[in-house]
């Protein structure tokens, strides 16, 4: 299952929305702040700081893989590589 820690507006979420969208591949998204830094959800944004150690979205949990990642072009790259 992939996970996407994401903020509406943010145009790296958006990047790494678009190559899941494009290869057809199932995902849950959470949204735990905006893209200013606002929490939205107290629940998601522990789990984002608790998995990855930092504030930084997008933020990808693959866990069929055990990867997890920061960065919206490692992202990008990532899911292409392993999932085009």
């Amino acid at each position: 299952m992939l996970e996407l820690y994401q903020a509406e507006g943010c145009p790296y979420s958006e990047k790494a929305r678009q190559k899941l969208t494009e290869l057809g591949v199932s995902y849950v998204i959470h949204n735990p702040r905006t893209h200013d830094g606002d929490v939205l959800n107290d629940q998601t944004h522990e789990e984002l700081t608790t998995l990855g150690g930092e504030d930084q979205i997008p933020f990808l949990v693959d866990h069929a893989r055990g990867e997890t990642m920061y960065e919206s072009d490692d992202i990008v790259n990532y899911l292409g590589e392993h999932y085009g």
